[in-house]
Parts: structure tokens; C-alpha cells; sequence
């Protein structure tokens, strides 16, 4: 039996779990559904199986929509983490149970029963009550009675998660060959990466409610499309490096842009990626005859016994100026580190040690789709809130990523005049935007934008603001987005040219990280000059100096090894006087706070030091939340 999903959405208190997801499932596949804890994989599951209702969308299993049908119409079985088998029935009582309660005859129940105690490898335990079978056994319990009834569709929600290593291994192999004998349509959720490899005709990743790759399992491993699925499967090196001249320049080391590889623009991001396992090390230097591509020298800074492997992190200098993607790269380094794989053979194990240095090679690597800083723009009817649309497209097309020009109508009657304008705006910016989209919400504009941020998976968000003279809060708009997102938020009072200049505004330590980092990635793409500035409390004690002066440091080699062109700055209070000074003076193009925290409401008000730089400037200002 097919499945079918369109559009699938499910929200919890407004914000959506599963976020318009569109599948087809065919006739007897075995389909995997791998993500991490919140990502909304059991959440559809149960959609599916009809234990909840969706906000909207439509499911279809066999061609025929099910979508507001009970459970019990759906002909599904389901298998649950937990088992959920009754304790106080033997093995065979909670197989016949199903059975007994659709009034199948005591006869067709027992050979039933026995049929499936022999297919899940119980046979002659059916007398046995839960408490006197293994955790192992207590799930083959379980899969047999979602499965008495002849379902055309079993549906598994993490059922090997509470079991032993040893007795997984086993399990996933049984449940294999029992979907393989019955060509039963299955749906297996999962987090553990390698029960998705082992299992999975097809796999779906899912993060955040958005299904975003689907693909066999070897094609998602070796030639992913997007950055996160490159990231999250398996272990991998992911480095973003120029299109010059039909190469990839990676720092000082220059690669071949592959033919098959993607469309990149001149001068955009590459992203590649290799694998640990595919990275050569060698202890001169290679031969330049062979077909390996080098990377330069490294040193091994880890190395980790792990079983039949050891895995190994080395510092390479030679890639300075590549935004390392994974591994992240720890707060104030200036290297770039790189993964390897090698084997844990006798006679392997004292190779490598520590501090050792060796020449680092790779002979095949994958380029991922292109992609940029994904913006959403909020249009609107007011003069600020057009000069945010303009800034805001300025924006996507120097940071080459994809953006979406959003209105709000307030009421039906407001829907084709909003519309008419994101479509004026979105004609004026096709040639230099192809990608930009449009969206029209209709209800509270405060609501609708955060929906639409939460729902779109977006990295920045551009909003207009009013510049009043003497001005002490924020507008409402403003506040409410800026207290519950999560994104970053640009502050636009008025046109600017493009941005050529930041000034960002850092607090020493943790709560200072965020804004630097992001503040970073956006003068990168940007070729921004980038002012760090600290402001020290009055007569502060030698340690806050000392961990400012660190932090500073670390800042600094932070952008650097980004590529971006960067100066130091500290002031003593009072903060707010030398902020504005220096916003002025350097006549910056955009000013970057970190937001008040921990997040929570009423933390921007008039006394705090973001709404007083924010509402003190008519520069556009990037508000950065800390990132836990």
C-alpha cells in the first residue's frame, strides 16, 4: 500500500512540529525517518496513524484520503518505543487481542497467534506473561500484534531504542526479514543513524518539521545535497571555499569545481564536502604525480581509540581564510581543523600521537547545492517598512542566499492589495534576485512574522522600524518579535548604502560568542570591514579586564580565520555614549548587539542597553540572540 502525504502541517501552541511535508511512501518499502529529539518524526508518525489530527495537509494511503479518519479505519499497525503491551496478559493474549476485539472467530485467532509467535521467533513462549520474557522479546510481542490483524501499513516509532546494543543488532535484523516476507509498507522513525543505513530501502531526514532530503542511503551519505544533511549523517569535513576561474579556492590550496557539481556564480561560497575516511595522511610529502588532491600539512591535535578505528583531528594551516563548517571550529581559532579516519590495526595504533605532524590528501570530494544567508523580508505599507524591503533585498543579493519578501493583511479585504505590493517589489528585484519569493499571511502582523520565521526555517530576519525623535521604547512589532524569536533580527529606520562597514558590539564571554560569530558570517559574505568594540565597566577589576582582553583576542582570530578584515576597540563606560560615538564617527553601515538574556519577555524595555542603542541610532542595527 502507497502513502501519501501532502502538505502535512501540525502545530503546538502556534509553533509547527511537522511543517508542510510532502512524501510518497511506495507499495512494500521499508522507509526510514531519521532526525534528532524535537525533530518532529514521531509527531507525523502518529498523524499518519491518525492518533492526532493535522492543522492541514492530506494523507492518503492507497489512494484513498484517511485523513479524518479514526485510527481504527486506517488498517495501520503501530509498534511504540515503550511496547505498550499488556501486563497483565501472556505473549498470546496480547497478540489474540486485536483479533478478539474485531470479532475474528476463537479458531482463526489461535492459528493466527501461533503463526506469529513462530514469525517473530517465539515460538512455544505465547503462555509467558511480559514480566518473564527479555526486553528483546517483549518488543517481538509487540511487532507480532501490530501485525495480527494483516495491516497494510506498519508504522514503528523508535522501536529498538530501549533495547541493548547486542540485542538491536538482532532485532533490526529479524525486523528486516519479517517486512521482506510480508512486503508490508513500512515507516520505521529512528535517531540512530546506523538502524537507518541497515534498515532503510529510502530515508528521510527530518529537522525542525521540515523534511529536508530524501534518498537512499548511500546517496545521502556520499552525495548529500544540503549542508545539514551533510553534516548530521555520518562524520564529515564540510569547508567553504570561492568559485574563481572554474576552481574552488580553499585558502591557499586550489581545487577542480567538478563538472556534474552545481552551478556556482563567480566569486559565490562552495561548500564540499569529504568524508574522515577518504582523507590521505602521509609522512612526506605526496607524490605530485598522483591524482590526490593536497591540503597542506597538518598537526594531530586528538587522537581517539574508537574499537576497530582511531579517529584523529589535525590543525591545518594552510586553509586559513576557510569557514570551517564541521568540525565547528572552537571560539578564537585561526586554524582549520580536519578529520581523519584510520584503522586500529596492530602496528597502526603508534603512528599517530599528539603534536605529530603529517600531509594531509584527498582524492574524491562532493560539492553541495549553493546556498546563502536565508532572509525573510518583511514588506509593508508604511514608508520604514518599504525602506527594510529595499535594504533587505540589498542584502540577499550581496549575501547570495535565498530571501522572501513577506506582507500581512490585517483582514480579508487587505489580501490583494498586500499581495500586489510583495509582487511590485518582487518584480523591481528579479534580475539580481531570481530566487525571491513571496509570501501573504493574513492576522496580527507581530504573529504572523514570527510564524512565518519559525515556519520558513529562515537565518535572518529584515524589518522596518519608525526612527522618532526622542523616541524611549520600541515599536510593538519590534518588541514582540525581538523578546520570543530566535533569529537574528535587522532593525532598518532608513535606507543605507551597501554594507561596507560593522561595528559590532560584544560583552566579554558566552553571551558575547553569538554576535561575533554571526556578526562574522555576515561581513564574510559581505566583504565588510568589521570594528570589535568593547565597553569595560568603570574601574573594573583585573580579571573582568583579563577575560575581556582574552575574549577580544579570540574574536579577533575568530574573523580572521573567516577572512574578515577586522580591528579592536575597547572604551570604559558609560556605554551607551561611546557606542553611539564610535557609530558615528566610523560612520558604520550597521551596528551588532547581542539581545538581553536569557530570552524572555519584557527583556527589552527602556532600560536596557539594546533598546537604548536600538532606539538612539537611525543606523540599522542587528540584534543576535545568544545561542545555547
Amino acid at each position: 500500500m502507497s502513502i501519501v502525504l501532502t502538505e502535512l502541517t501540525r502545530r503546538f501552541d502556534d509553533v509547527p512540529v511537522v511543517n508542510h511535508i510532502s512524501l510518497e511512501i511506495r507499495d512494500g518499502e521499508l522507509f526510514v525517518l531519521l532526525g534528532g529529539s524535537g525533530s518532529g518524526k514521531s509527531t507525523l508518525l502518529r498523524l499518519i496513524a491518525g492518533l492526532l489530527e493535522p492543522d492541514e495537509g492530506r494523507i492518503e494511503l492507497d489512494g484513498k484520503d484517511v485523513t479524518w479518519l479514526p485510527p481504527q479505519a486506517r488498517g495501520v499497525g503501530f509498534v511504540f518505543q515503550n511496547y505498550s503491551i499488556f501486563r497483565h496478559m501472556t505473549a498470546a493474549q496480547n497478540i489474540e487481542f486485536g483479533l478478539r476485539i474485531r470479532g475474528v472467530p476463537k479458531a482463526n485467532r489461535s492459528q493466527r497467534v501461533e503463526e506469529l509467535l513462530e514469525l517473530v521467533g517465539l515460538s512455544g513462549l505465547g503462555a509467558r506473561y511480559p514480566d518473564q520474557l527479555s526486553g528483546g522479546q517483549q518488543q517481538r510481542v509487540a511487532l507480532a500484534r501490530a501485525l495480527a490483524y494483516h495491516p497494510a501499513v506498519l508504522l514503528l516509532d523508535e522501536p529498538f531504542g530501549a533495547l541493548d546494543v547486542k540485542i538491536r543488532v538482532q532485532m533490526r535484523q529479524s525486523l528486516k526479514e519479517i517486512q521482506r516476507r510480508l512486503k508490508v509498507t513500512t515507516i520505521l522513525v529512528t535517531h540512530d543513524q546506523e538502524e537507518a543505513f541497515e534498515l532503510g530501502d529510502r530515508v528521510g531526514v527530518i529537522e525542525r518539521g521540515h523534511l529536508i532530503e530524501v534518498g537512499s542511503p548511500e546517496a545521502l551519505y556520499h552525495y548529500p545535497r544540503t549542508e545539514f544533511v551533510a553534516t548530521f549523517i555520518g562524520g564529515g569535513n564540510v569547508l567553504v571555499g570561492r568559485a574563481i576561474a572554474g576552481q574552488i579556492q580553499l585558502g591557499s590550496v586550489t581545487l577542480p569545481l567538478p563538472a556534474n557539481a552545481p552551478r556556482h556564480d563567480e566569486g559565490a561560497p562552495v561548500r564540499i564536502l569529504f568524508r574522515p575516511e577518504s582523507v590521505l595522511l602521509r609522512a612526506e610529502p605526496f607524490d605530485a604525480r598522483c591524482d590526490i588532491h593536497v591540503l597542506g600539512q597538518g598537526q594531530i591535535r586528538e587522537r581517539v581509540f574508537a574499537g576497530s578505528l582511531q579517529r584523529l583531528r589535525l590543525e591545518v594551516e594552510g586553509l586559513r581564510g576557510v569557514r570551517p563548517v564541521a568540525p565547528l571550529p572552537v571560539y578564537g581559532q585561526h586554524t582549520t581543523l580536519i578529520e581523519a579516519v584510520q584503522p586500529s590495526e596492530e602496528g597502526h595504533l603508534d603512528c599517530y600521537a599528539p603534536g605529530q605532524r603529517l600531509w594531509l590528501g584527498i582524492q574524491t570530494y562532493h560539492v553541495l547545492e549553493p546556498t546563502g544567508l536565508k532572509i525573510l523580508i518583511c514588506a509593508g505599507e508604511s514608508p520604514d517598512m518599504n525602506a527594510a524591503a529595499e535594504y533587505g533585498c540589498r542584502l540577499a543579493q550581496a549575501a547570495q542566499g535565498p530571501a522572501t519578501l513577506l506582507a500581512v493583511a490585517e483582514s480579508d479585504s487587505a489580501i490583494a492589495l498586500a499581495r500586489d505590493r510583495v509582487e511590485e517589489l518582487r518584480q523591481r528585484w528579479l534580475v539580481q534576485l531570481p530566487r525571491l519569493e513571496t509570501r501573504v499571511r493574513q492576522g496580527a502582523i507581530a504573529d504572523e512574522i514570527l510564524l512565518e520565521a519559525q515556519e520558513g526555517h529562515y537565518e535572518l530576519v529584515v524589518l522596518g522600524r519608525t526612527p522618532t525623535p526622542h523616541q524611549m521604547d520600541l515599536e510593538p512589532v519590534a518588541r514582540h518579535l525581538l523578546e520570543w524569536i530566535e533569529l537574528p533580527v535587522l532593525l532598518v529606520p532608513q535606507p543605507r548604502s551597501p554594507i561596507e562597514r560593522m561595528l559590532i558590539c560584544t560583552a566579554a564571554g558566552e553571551p558575547g560568542k553569538s554576535d561575533v560569530l554571526f556578526g562574522g558570517r555576515l561581513a564574510r559574505r559581505l566583504g565588510a570591514f568589521v570594528t570589535v568594540l568593547h565597553v569595560l565597566r568603570s574601574q573594573a577589576p583585573q580579571e573582568e579586564r583579563a577575560r575581556a582582553e582574552r575574549h577580544l583576542r579570540r574574536a579577533q582570530a575568530s574573523l580572521e580565520a573567516l577572512g574578515v578584515r577586522c580591528q579592536i576597540k575597547v572604551k570604559e563606560e558609560p556605554a551607551l555614549q561611546h557606542i553611539l560615538s564610535e557609530a558615528e564617527s566610523g560612520d558604520y553601515d550597521l551596528i551588532v548587539i547581542g539581545a538581553p538574556g536569557p530570552r524572555a519577555p519584557y527583556q527589552f524595555r527602556q532600560s536596557d542597553m539594546a533598546t537604548q542603542i536600538i532606539t538612539s541610532t537611525t543606523r540599522p542595527v542587528l540584534v543576535v540572540p545568544l545561542v545555547e
